[in-house]
């Protein structure tokens, strides 16, 4: 990558963080929000395991750790992409997206280096909050180094999977115009069946085989379950691989979305 592309590269990168980072008030939002929200599931999950020690192969410990790592992936996964109004949405309803089909940056990489600033900047915010918490003795460390580095590899393509999640939602505006619905649906589907709101082995037998044969499992539960012991080492190899299948799978369907939505997009005079 040349020195202008990767210029280009961080100018389009920044500008949701810069979006962010330029009003204090998100911020003191966004740290109230992981205090309030670390604080109810630590409150949570002492209650549920004031008992017991063990349920559904998950000590106290572990539960509070995967709770609370699970605030730090979803909330920071939350970076307001509308508050600059360059959303897909905000330019198909507009009919500004034809701009991006006449930019020296193609639509599809523009829309990848803003979504890689923007992922950035939120693992830095987990990153951070994950820091305070094990200082604090709110979360232990991984179960072994093998779970930590299967943890970090897992976790880095379940944001492939989360990203081309959220790019298939934000082409299918090229159809629908608007996706707040879809949008709505789809953060509900992925909190529900990644995990998010409780770790998938508190769940029936037929909820978890469900959410095996969708992508939002591998996004959030595969990764802290490693973390946390839950799973092993050794069966991380066929999750890596049910991941990567579905990386691949959604990366060429939305290149084929791409190539779709661009030959509906029109501009008079040419």
């Amino acid at each position: 990558m040349s020195s202008v592309a990767i210029s280009g590269a961080w100018r389009v990168g920044r500008i949701s963080p810069l979006a962010e980072l330029l009003s204090p008030g998100r911020i003191t939002a966004t740290v109230a929000r992981l205090v309030l929200q670390t604080t109810l599931v630590v409150c949570l999950w002492d209650a549920l395991y004031a008992h017991t020690t063990v349920n559904s192969g998950l000590t106290r410990q572990q539960a509070v750790d995967y709770a609370v790592l699970a605030v730090l992936v979803t909330r920071t996964r939350g970076t307001d992409r509308q508050s600059n109004r360059d959303g897909v949405n905000w330019h198909v309803y507009g009919g500004t997206i034809v701009y991006w089909f006449l930019r020296p940056v193609s639509p599809r990489r523009y829309y990848l280096y803003k979504s890689l600033g923007e992922q950035a900047y939120d693992l830095l915010w987990a990153a951070f909050g994950y820091g305070v918490g094990w200082l604090a003795g709110i979360i232990s460390g991984p179960a072994s180094a093998g779970s930590a580095l299967f943890f970090l590899t897992t976790l880095l393509l379940g944001q492939v999977i989360y990203y081309e999640l959220t790019l298939t939602t934000d082409l299918m505006c090229f159809w629908t115009v608007q996706n707040s619905a879809v949008l709505t649906v789809l953060r509900f589907a992925q909190n529900l069946l990644s995990g998010a709101y409780a770790p998938l082995w508190y769940f029936p037998g037929w909820f978890i085989a469900m959410s095996t044969v969708l992508p939002f499992a591998a996004t959030l539960n595969v990764p802290l379950s490693l973390y946390t012991g839950r799973l092993a080492p050794g069966q991380a190899a066929g999750q890596l691989a049910i991941q990567a299948a579905w990386a691949a799978g959604l990366c060429l369907g939305n290149q084929l979305l791409w190539r779709r939505a661009a030959l509906r997009v029109s501009s008079q005079g040419g």
